[in-house]
């Protein structure tokens, strides 16, 4: 029997084991967090696949995520990453990963954990929503806007909302699986 999954991502593998494995599934390590906020800041104005496709790249490029070493970027190293035909070579968007590794390391500074910071908007618990079809999975939220709004004012650069809402699902902050699918069984 074939499992039932949200729509966005069936008949692409890579898609289907991101579903099955980690949209939505709780992450508190700073390291993971990370990376998902990267990853989500590069995927503004683009869509989620096209990030996917390119992860491994990016691992690569940026460190594996290692947000003190990106913090620690140069010039030379943010003109080498704008060379890097693996990633979005966007400028903007590099050079904000980098800003958000300074911020992450602030905002870890004050809070213990950059985790202990961003899960203390849902008491560190995941959010758990019941959509019944895609339609009805939003894409920011009241929290997204605050969320959002807080990481704006520690630095962060590329963190509108959608994109906070989809870090929010990817991390398992919220979990936006539609009712039929077999992760809500």
């Amino acid at each position: 029997m074939e499992k039932i999954r949200c729509r966005w991502c069936v008949g692409d593998s890579l898609y289907e084991k991101y579903h099955d494995e980690e949209w939505g599934v709780p992450v508190y390590e700073d390291q993971k967090l990370f990376e998902f906020l990267t990853l989500e800041t590069f995927q503004a104005g683009l869509s989620w696949i096209t990030i996917l496709r390119k992860r491994e790249n990016f691992k690569k490029a940026f460190d594996n995520f290692d947000y003190k070493k990106v913090a620690q970027y140069t010039e030379e190293k943010i003109q080498e990453l704008l060379q890097d035909t693996g990633i979005i070579r966007n400028q903007l968007k590099i050079r904000a990963a980098v800003t958000n590794a300074q911020a992450f390391m602030e905002t870890q500074k004050e809070f213990g954990s950059f985790s202990d910071y961003i899960w203390k908007f849902t008491g560190g618990k995941p959010i758990i929503n019941n959509p019944k079809t895609l339609a009805d999975v939003p894409a920011t939220t009241p929290l997204s806007d605050e969320i959002s709004k807080d990481l704006k004012k520690r630095g962060f650069k590329f963190v509108g909302s959608t994109v906070i809402y989809a870090h929010m699902q990817a991390t398992g902050m919220v979990n936006d699986h539609v009712g039929e699918c077999w992760t809500k069984k």
